[in-house]
């Protein structure tokens, strides 16, 4: 969210009509307020306006935004059976309108700023789910690596393949960089 510059009068009036959540799913809202910074600020880049979350919701993990307690999965993967209920998306499908943000950005931008795209690393993804939100101690997520490390290690995996499904789509839809955010 740092990247729409969320101080911005503009940005604000945006939020104050949809939810987080819908902003990051309605791509012509994105694409509206990645380029705020650049318009209003003249900012030498500009960042896609999504969450690294989304591909866990994606693979079916319920996604919330709690207003003053940020994302919460309220069903936390913490096993093995409930890395069986997590599916393999078809990353087009599920997470296209990331895609096609992306690609209005690019054009509305064209070459006047390089456009940056992001995703998080498999481990701070499986921090959210297995936590069930933000962590200080990440008790859930070091105690399941001690107990059953292949079984974590499965979960990485699998969110690794989509992880990685995710940021090629940002690169094919246009994005020319691209940042990991490692918890």
């Amino acid at each position: 969210m740092r990247q729409a510059g969320r101080y911005l009068p503009e940005y604000r009036a945006v939020r104050q009509k949809v939810d987080f959540l819908t902003l990051c799913k309605t791509p012509e809202l994105a694409a509206e307020v990645t380029i705020q910074p650049v318009d209003i600020l003249g900012v030498d880049a500009a960042i896609l306006f999504a969450d690294i979350l989304l591909p866990l919701e994606a693979m079916g993990a319920e996604l919330q935004f709690v207003k003053g307690d940020g994302p919460s999965f309220p069903h936390p993967v913490r096993t093995r059976e409930d890395i069986d209920r997590l599916r393999a998306p078809e990353v087009d499908e599920t997470l296209g309108y990331v895609f096609d943000a992306m690609r209005l950005v690019r054009r509305e931008l064209a070459e006047r700023v390089p456009v940056l795209g992001f995703g998080g690393t498999p481990w701070t993804l499986a921090a959210y789910l297995v936590e069930g939100g933000g962590s200080k101690h990440f008790e859930h997520l070091l105690a399941w690596s001690y107990g059953d490390p292949e079984g974590l290690a499965v979960l990485l995996d699998r969110i690794a393949d989509v992880s990685i499904a995710y940021l090629n789509g940002q690169i094919a839809a246009g994005a020319q960089a691209l940042q990991l955010f490692d918890t």
